[in-house]
């Protein structure tokens, strides 16, 4: 089975990659992490927890949530089922394409996959019902070190692909990025 090829995303040390299937008559067979190839590629290769979300409705956002130091996490995300529309918000002070956001649709047919460095703001929007996503972190989850940016801030002006049908009332109320004193 060959690695899938990574794929560089316009903010530094972000990645999207499809893995090579094995296809025959019972289906397919892929392998969505290899700690040697991301190794290969200069990547973090250990995760401490792992996570499942499931999204019921089109048009439900989630995000744009991030760790603060020192629980700051890298992120290794598949869409195992549906399509999101997923962005990346870059808040990393000394990296140039701070501020700066990137898009990319995902699907769990493909079983599509990013690397999220830290000091990445997280989203997505769901394009279909059920979607179901696989996440590793390189860092437990810690409640005093969560944060989150505005889905709706307009410096940041991320182009979301439908209306909003379903979001949290916490992320609803997630702060701009000037009232943010440090992001990351």
């Amino acid at each position: 089975m060959s690695d899938p090829l990574l794929s560089a995303l316009s903010l530094p040390g972000a990645f999207h990659y499809r893995p090579h299937p094995h296809e025959d008559q019972r289906g397919s067979f892929c392998r969505l992490s290899c700690a040697a190839m991301l190794e290969k590629a200069g990547l973090n290769s250990t995760w401490v927890q792992s996570n499942l979300s499931r999204t019921a409705t089109r048009g439900s956002l989630r995000g744009m949530h991030y760790q603060t130091p020192p629980y700051a996490e890298i992120k290794l995300l598949t869409c195992i089922t549906g399509r999101i529309y997923d962005v990346l918000v870059d808040l990393r002070p000394t990296s140039p394409t701070y501020r700066q956001w990137t898009s990319i649709v995902l699907d769990g047919g493909q079983a599509d996959t990013l690397y999220i460095p830290a000091g990445i703001a997280h989203g997505f929007q769901t394009l279909s019902d059920d979607v179901t996503l696989h996440y590793s972190h390189s860092q437990p989850f810690s409640p005093a070190h969560q944060a989150g940016l505005s889905y709706r801030d307009p410096q940041i002006a991320i182009e979301w692909e439908l209306p909003v049908t379903v979001i949290s009332e916490r992320d609803a109320a997630l702060p701009f990025l000037s009232d943010i004193k440090e992001a990351t």
